[in-house]
């Protein structure tokens, strides 16, 4: 199974337009899941993924502009989570999921 590839184009605060960006793995899914849900947000609860926020500041390292705002959570382990935001407006130009065979 090939890697989920995902190149993207970000607008940046002044409204130019980054260099094409490519991610790659896991990093790539979770700017996927990043766009997916929009400005909801997500958590590690809700993705009990491993290292969400790891790929969050991977994503950052690419130019991506990424909130983390804490929330309390109970339960038998209570404490405190991030919730990740994309804020980039983010536009995919291609995505190995929907290359065409040749």
């Amino acid at each position: 199974m090939k890697k989920l590839t995902l190149r993207a184009v970000i607008t940046l605060p002044d409204g130019s337009q980054s260099l094409p960006v490519t991610v790659i793995g896991r990093d790539a899914w979770m700017l996927d899941q990043l766009i997916e849900v929009g400005s909801r947000g997500l958590t590690s609860i809700e993705r009990p993924a491993p290292r969400i926020s790891h790929y969050c500041w991977k994503l950052r390292g690419f130019g991506f502009d990424i909130s983390t705002e804490y929330e309390e959570h109970g339960g038998p382990f209570p404490g405190r989570h991030g919730r990740f935001r994309l804020l980039s407006k983010v536009r995919i130009i291609a995505d190995s999921r929907k290359a065409v065979a040749a």
